[in-house]
């Protein structure tokens, strides 16, 4: 079964720039005043392997199921013809909600885009619903930097973000795996994860992220939770040794050919190591020292 209907161009939204608006300019059959709206079976349609969002809410993803069921599907789906089937560019959410209610077909344009346009597009749809968690918006962005080459200028580009924008998400994905979770589960929030990323003692995000959650602190805590903890760091104290103690760690290297320390306590009194790496090399610096075994 097929349908006419005139394609419209997706709406703008303040923040986004002219991001999917350019990329279909660049389509000159997306403008066609006619474009087919074929039924296509369920089973022939596969997700996006670009989408970057990862979780489905599933109470919305329902309440669409229960609509679909009543009224049908509405705006139909885009999808590419692929080697098997095919493969969604635009509306996995009514995909899967229409498989939810046992729907055999849904509506869907068939479009030619390549490989670079569908993972442009996947992000695009999203960030214009505001759909994904910062963690998956990061993770989208440092796709398209992988998969396409891009630099993090040309994605805020086609993105139609600021460079600095792109760069605070792609900083996430610095975060040790404990704190990301609390991230993509909503526990933290985009400003707080970014706030713990200040922490110099990288091995500490993790248990400063879980008091923040815990205890349901506002960023301005956060940072000068943060401020505090930087400025306690204790310092390594460095230890200058005498000439005389330098001079006797190598004259004792050079005999035992190994490395050697000496360490000076209070009052004259210290610790004289000596490594090995082997039993070859214990039995040759026991040998030095005059030491028998076999007595």
């Amino acid at each position: 079964m097929t349908r006419n209907s005139k394609s419209k161009s997706p709406k703008k939204k303040s923040g986004l720039g002219r991001g999917l608006e350019a990329l279909f300019e660049d389509e000159p059959q997306l403008e066609q005043a006619d474009e087919e709206i074929q039924e296509i079976s369920l089973a022939e349609i596969r997700p996006n392997p670009y989408q970057p969002r990862k979780k489905f809410d599933d109470k919305t993803l329902k309440e669409l199921s229960d609509s679909i069921k009543e009224n049908g599907v509405f705006q139909p789906i885009i999808v590419r013809k692929s080697v098997n089937g095919y493969e969604i560019i635009a509306g996995e959410r009514r995909y899967r909600a229409s498989k939810m209610a046992k729907k055999e077909t849904i509506p869907a344009i068939v479009r030619d885009f390549d490989e670079s346009q569908m993972m442009e597009v996947a992000v695009l749809e999203n960030l214009q619903r505001e759909d994904l968690t910062p963690l998956e918006e990061a993770q989208a962005y440092e796709m398209l930097q992988k998969n396409l080459g891009l630099t993090q200028e040309e994605v805020s580009k086609r993105m139609g973000k600021s460079r600095p924008y792109i760069a605070n998400y792609l900083r996430l994905l610095t975060l040790p795996s404990k704190t990301k979770r609390l991230l993509q589960h909503g526990d933290l929030s985009m400003g707080q994860a970014r706030t713990l990323l200040g922490l110099k003692d990288k091995e500490k995000i993790d248990d400063l992220a879980k008091q923040v959650v815990k205890e349901g602190l506002p960023v301005r805590k956060v940072e000068a939770l943060v401020a505090a903890m930087n400025a306690d760091k204790p310092q390594k104290k460095t230890i200058r040794k005498s000439p005389f103690i330098r001079a006797s760690e190598s004259q004792l290297a050079d005999k035992f050919g190994t490395n050697v320390n000496i360490s000076e306590t209070k009052k004259g009194k210290g610790h004289l190591s000596i490594g090995f790496d082997s039993v070859a090399d214990l039995n040759k610096i026991l040998a030095i020292l005059g030491v028998d075994l076999d007595e």
